[in-house]
This record gives structure tokens, sequence and C-alpha cells, in this order.
């Protein structure tokens, strides 16, 4: 049975002061979430260390935002996935659209930062998702497929328990827009039949699969119904502890 997810991506937001107060006030409200359903925080990395703290012993996982390509060495401004492992987070987000876009993130580098997360023991969000230019040019399937098999392609089915799919149409990220509730489970049924011919039926039932994009309390309800929607990876949302509450309460 496939976890029920609901992951907020803090992004560039909040001071130190300002994310552990955000973190005490989620893990305060988590105990109105249901027990079948996995609340996870991704905060900057200054932050991990502190939110550790904070989270310890209660329902809220924590992630890093990201995590490098090597090992270790000089790689100024960097950070390992060691490193994130030490902190206490259990997660890292990997490939975010804004990776992509802004710091040319390639399939490529996703390999070496998913086989070094996996190998330090982190979980991994993998984010996949296409443009409004390639949506309407009707590539949609074309580009999601290819995000992830050109990475999933290099790991086993066993390597899957630890891996979990965010599906972010990029032009539903920080513009309010919404993918309708039918257009995101087309996708999310898509990726799903993806890993299943990749990994067989098994495994593609065993993953979870997040929606990413303007996820809010006003939409979850009809996002979540949908039967190939395990949850969502909050952005904006995420940052009123009440709102992410609220979210995960939309199953």
């Amino acid at each position: 049975m496939r976890k029920k997810i609901v992951a907020g991506n803090w992004k560039m937001n909040t001071t130190v002061p300002e994310g552990v107060q955000l973190a005490k006030e989620v893990v305060a409200k988590a105990v109105e979430v249901p027990s079948d359903v996995k609340l996870i925080i991704a905060t900057p990395a200054t932050h991990l260390v502190p939110v550790a703290e904070v989270v310890k012993g209660s329902v809220v996982g924590l992630s890093a935002e990201n995590c490098a390509d090597k090992e270790k060495g000089a790689y100024t401004g960097e950070i390992s996935a060691a490193m994130v492992a030490s902190t206490g987070a259990q997660y890292t987000i990997l490939g975010h659209s804004e990776r992509r876009q802004y710091y040319g993130e390639t399939d490529e580098k996703l390999v070496e930062k998913t086989k070094l997360a996996l190998a330090n023991g982190l979980g991994v969000i993998l984010c996949v998702g296409e443009t409004l230019e390639e949506r309407e040019a009707g590539k949609h399937f074309d580009v999601v497929g290819a995000q992830t098999l050109n990475v999933l392609n290099h790991f086993s089915a066993e390597d899957m328990k630890n891996i979990i799919i965010a599906y972010e149409p990029v032009w539903a990220i920080g513009t309010g827009k919404t993918a309708t509730a039918d257009q995101a489970e087309e996708i999310h049924a898509f990726i799903r039949k993806t890993l299943a011919d990749k990994f067989g039926a098994q495994v593609a039932d065993d993953t979870t699969i997040l929606y990413g994009g303007s996820c809010k309390p006003s939409n979850a309800n009809e996002l979540f119904a949908k039967s190939d929607i395990d949850g969502g990876l909050i952005g904006g949302a995420a940052l009123k502890a009440e709102d992410f509450i609220q979210i995960a309460l939309s199953f």
C-alpha cells in the first residue's frame, strides 16, 4: 500500500529563527493529521540542524531541498548527501523545476545526485514536469516520460522503495494556475504506467506520486480524490502551518 504524503518545500524563505518557529507550529498541529498521512518539511540547508531538533520524536519528517552530485571535495558552496544525512534529515528533493531552470540541472546530474542520496540513506523526492510551451505543443507526455526514465533507468526496483515522484507542471508553480484535477490525474496515471512498464505493476502501485503545482487548501480535496494522486509537494501554502495542515487533512 503506497503512502499518502504531504511535503512542504519552503524554498528560499524564512530566516533560521522564523523557520524554527514555523517547524514548531507544524509539529504542534501535526497531531490533527491521520496516521496514514506522512508529513515532510523541506527547509533551506541552513535550517536543517535546528529544525531536526524540533521535529525529533514527532511524526514530521525532514528533507533538504537539494544535494550535490559529488561525494565531497573542492566544490565551494555545495552540500553533499552525507552532510544532509548528518543533520538528521531523512529526505532530499532533487530535480525541482527551479533547479533545472535557473541552475542548469540536467538528468545526468540527477542520476549522480540520486545515487549519492540513496547511498547515504536518504529518501529522494524526484521532481518531473513540463513547461507551458511543452504542454501547449502537446509534448507533456514525452517530456515527463523522458525525465522519469532518464533518471530511473539507472536504478532498481529495490531502489524505488526509497524514491517518491513529484509531478510539477512548471506552468503552475508560483503562478496561481493549477492543473485541473483531471489534467493532473492524467499525467500521474501516465507516470505510474511508465513505472509499471519499467519495474512491473507492483513497484508502480507502491510508488507515491505527488502533485506539485499551486496545491492549496482550496483545491487539495479535488486533487487528492484522484486515484493516482497520493499527496502534494506544497510550495507557498507550506509557509503557513495552518494551510499546510489543512492540505494534509484533505484526503
